[in-house]
């Protein structure tokens, strides 16, 4: 198997399966999956702190549009909110929905907010 058939099988995953897939492998191999995320955790959170200029963004949306169910369902998508939360952000307009996150990823946000049909801006 090659990297890409490993990464695109782990993708087509359910969160339970990929758990569990996760628990399978530190048996197996002895290892902990914590460990490696705390230390990137903490280098993503350095990294931040040194790179102050404008590279951090908020992205607000300003209006549902028509397709309001879509919408609803890309913030739950983008955010891991629950549908009531996720209502009641897109009801809330404008509102934020990701704070202080890098460049290319409010834009990505942004593109697949407006996809859906939503009106949204970056601050």
């Amino acid at each position: 198997m090659t990297k890409e058939e490993i990464m695109e099988a782990i993708e087509n995953m359910t969160v339970l399966d990929l758990s569990e897939l996760v628990k399978a492998m530190e048996e197996k191999f002895g290892v902990s999956a914590a460990a490696p995320v705390a230390v990137a955790a903490a280098g993503g959170a350095a990294g931040g702190a040194a790179a102050e200029e404008k590279s951090e963004f908020t992205v607000m949306l300003t209006a549902a549009g028509d397709k309001k169910i879509n919408v609803i369902k890309a913030v739950r998508e983008a955010t891991g909110l629950g549908l009531k939360e996720a209502k009641a952000l897109v009801d809330g307009a404008p509102a934020a929905v990701k704070e202080n996150i890098a460049k290319a990823d409010a834009e990505a946000l942004k593109a697949k907010l407006e996809e859906a049909g939503a009106s949204v801006e970056l601050k």
